[in-house]
């Protein structure tokens, strides 16, 4: 919960409770097998997170993968921990045969984006939102 109170924190956001409780109950619930996340551990303390949900695409028959957060720890950042979690989550949505995998993250954040133009490509795309 620390670590995702933190990621709040670092978008500027505040969701409330009953959001996270709901977002939590979805992440374990073995019959919610579309959305799933994992945790990166460090001498047993969560230093990292990562959720996905999966979905069906009108441009694919296999479902994509997409990872919609993902937060490390400011004590832990710069340790690759969340370039592991990608790699764990590529490595899970091959296995469950997903299309591709894919994320968003702020056009300002260059630390990111430096991790990520290292280990995927950009797509030219834009978001908008209704």
């Amino acid at each position: 919960m620390a670590l995702w109170q933190g990621y709040q924190q670092f978008y500027q956001a505040q969701l409330s409770e009953r959001i996270s409780d709901q977002t939590w109950l979805k992440l374990t619930d073995e019959q919610c097998t579309h959305m799933y996340g994992f945790a990166a551990l460090i001498n047993g303390k969560a230093a990292g997170i990562v959720h996905v949900i999966e979905h069906d695409s009108c441009w694919s028959i296999q479902p994509y993968a997409y990872l919609q957060d993902l937060y490390t720890d400011e004590l832990y950042r710069g340790q690759g921990i969340a370039r592991k979690l990608i790699e764990q989550v590529h490595l899970y949505t091959q296995e469950r045969s997903c299309d591709r995998v894919y994320w968003l993250t702020q056009q300002d954040n260059a630390t990111a984006q430096r991790l990520y133009d290292q280990i995927a490509k950009k797509t030219g795309f834009i978001q908008y939102r209704i």
